[in-house]
């Protein structure tokens, strides 16, 4: 299981080629039972190996041309099926590749399939997939997190170097976090949605998972072209996220929220984020305490504005235009009816009703207009406290993994593992996981730990850095589970 930085020197000296680093990893693929994968094509796999080699033997080679990555099933792509982990997209096949997918391909990386996802990026576990539960390598009675849940397993469990996630209240980070790898979601705007199937628009935003911030920073300065297709695209100045990978941490000022360490975070969390923070103050960062008072405020804010978003997203999928359709019906209404109640599961049909309520007449400005005015609130407080600090640190979750099916009947649960990186996709600002350490899950086997680093707008080089130097002194990212 080697990152990307090493496997591109390999590629670079001819030790291997991209056809045998390809077939590879079709066979771990082919040999896996994480459920980590919702479709692989193994003859258009190699036939893109074979095009990164040629690339490479005439001399056109980037640092990305031959290197395998995986799509969360959340991008469509053209080849395999697009379905958001959705009955509704069952066998959908796109057009059009996503933006994200598209700038990859023009860098010569190899696509390996498509990866789990909660239903249309609606969860914290990736127990809600209409193609099962993913597992977690480290322990497979444990969930990866969600929704970014295969693509976190996939790289954790040596399936794939690297993979895309999307994020739209945590869920490339939590994933990250829970199987022990690194994940970034950039500053809101900086990654285009164009071909990104929408949960909530003004929230989603994809981002890179691999083993280092370093193969994070690689994969950031491959899929930051702005893209006018998306009208949330923000533009700017292409920049190399490597460029800051060496800078002394001397002087940093980390900033620890009071309000993460309180009740409700698990001790063996604790211990691991305290001895990371730690493990900075040597590395020459100072200690700051600063407050985000309106953290608590995050859950009841986006489980409102998330919910709305989605109810009009999810409104296209009605059974006329594309995917699935119901095969008995009496007039258009029960199609529509019909086609949506075989379509959704629970945890999207229950996301779309809150959405519609807090959207309807007389409840509009009591509950949405409300949560958008708690927002900016929640905004202003990170930007109060990065007046004392540069970065920001505190846990990704409360807990480490928790056992397969032991919150299915508690949605309520599970949307409290959220509450540490809500706030940051709010504020739409740039948060990463890192791996600092492993604490117990409930049946006594080491499940990671993962550290969140939260920078400003548009400070992601400066925060693969900061996770950068950890992991030049620490040894936690080389951990691989027993798979």
């Amino acid at each position: 299981m080697q990152t990307l930085k090493q496997l591109s020197a390999q590629l670079k000296n001819k030790q291997v080629s991209a056809t045998e680093l390809a077939q590879s990893y079709l066979d771990r693929i082919a040999a896996s039972d994480l459920n980590a994968f919702t479709s692989i094509d193994p003859a258009l796999t190699l036939a893109q190996a074979k095009d990164a080699d040629a690339r490479i033997a005439g001399g056109n080679a980037g640092e990305l041309t031959g290197l395998p990555i995986a799509h969360k099933d959340i991008f469509v792509t053209r080849g395999w099926p697009s379905t958001a982990g959705s009955k509704m997209l069952s066998g959908y096949d796109s057009p059009f590749d996503a933006s994200v997918v598209e700038q990859f391909r023009t860098a010569g990386m190899v696509t390996l399939g498509k990866l789990n996802c909660d239903e249309f990026a609606m969860g914290s576990s990736n127990e809600n997939s209409y193609f099962g539960a993913v597992k977690n390598p480290w322990d497979k009675g444990a969930v990866p997190g969600g929704s970014s849940g295969g693509s976190a397993a996939a790289v954790a469990g040596g399936l794939t170097p690297a993979a895309t996630g999307t994020d739209t209240g945590g869920s490339i980070r939590q994933p990250a976090a829970l199987c022990g790898i690194t994940g970034i979601k950039p500053t809101y705007g900086r990654v285009s949605r164009y071909g990104m199937i929408a949960f909530a628009s003004s929230l989603d935003q994809g981002g890179p998972m691999a083993w280092t911030a370093e193969d994070c920073a690689m994969l950031l300065n491959g899929m930051t072209q702005f893209d006018p297709r998306d009208s949330t695209a923000i533009e700017r100045e292409p920049e190399d996220f490597t460029r800051h990978l060496g800078d002394s941490l001397a002087g940093l000022k980390i900033g620890v929220p009071k309000e993460y360490f309180g009740e409700g975070l698990a001790a063996d969390v604790q211990a691991a984020i305290q001895a990371a923070l730690k493990e900075y103050e040597k590395l020459g960062a100072t200690l700051v305490e600063v407050s985000l008072p309106k953290t608590a405020m995050s859950i009841p804010a986006y489980y409102v504005i998330a919910p709305a978003e989605a109810s009009s997203n999810l409104s296209r999928f009605d059974g006329v235009r594309y995917g699935h359709r119901a095969k008995d019906y009496t007039d258009l209404s029960d199609m529509y009816c019909k086609t949506r109640a075989e379509g959704f599961g629970d945890e999207v049909k229950r996301r779309i009703l809150i959405g519609a309520y807090v959207l309807s007449h007389g409840y509009y400005d009591a509950y949405y207009l409300q949560a958008q005015k708690i927002r900016r609130l929640i905004a202003n407080d990170f930007q109060q406290a990065f007046q004392s600090c540069e970065v920001i640190m505190g846990p990704v979750a409360p807990t480490v993994a928790w056992d397969l099916g032991s919150k299915a009947n508690d949605p309520v649960a599970n949307y409290l593992a959220d509450i540490y990186t809500l706030s940051t996709s709010l504020a739409g600002l740039p948060g990463m996981s890192i791996p600092v350490g492993f604490g117990q899950g409930e049946k006594h086997a080491k499940r990671p730990v993962g550290l969140q680093l939260i920078g400003n707008y548009f400070n992601e080089a400066k925060l693969l850095n900061v996770a950068h130097q950890f992991q030049l002194a620490t040894d936690w990212h080389t951990r691989r589970p027993q798979v």
